[in-house]
């Protein structure tokens, strides 16, 4: 009677030996193959086992959510040069009017002086001979 007993809960301590050998080859492994620093989130991983796909499926969306928040930057950011640039066409092109406009005044006010000249000397001539 003894001996079935026995048989029973052999097979039970070698499936744990087993258990404990497999679980000391992996610590021993992500002791060899990791540095330091990353053993720590090894650890975490291991007490978060069961959301192990979530943290991945997590990170995969923060990376594509960072990558669709660059490229709207990015169009955004170009679309603001753009419309600077067109701006600094447009406010050009109304220098460049208002510089002609000022330049044909200037000459217009400089015939206008020599009217007045002309105006004045004849009046003072006139003047001169009454």
């Amino acid at each position: 009677m003894e001996r079935p007993s026995l048989e029973i809960n052999l097979p039970d301590t070698h499936e744990e030996g087993k258990l404990y050998v497999v679980d000391s080859l992996n610590n021993l492994n992500k002791l060899n193959v990791c540095p330091d620093g990353s053993q720590h989130a090894l650890d975490e991983e291991e007490t978060t086992a069961g959301t192990g796909e979530n943290v991945a499926g997590s990170n995969i969306r923060n990376q594509c959510l960072f990558f669709v928040t660059f490229i709207l930057t990015l169009i955004i950011s170009l679309a603001l040069v753009s419309f600077v640039i067109f701006l600094i066409i447009q406010t050009r092109n109304k220098m460049d009017q208002i510089s002609s406009r000022l330049i044909s005044e200037k000459k217009n006010i400089e015939e206008l002086k020599k009217m007045n000249n002309m105006i004045l000397k004849h009046l003072n001539q006139s003047a001169i001979k009454e």
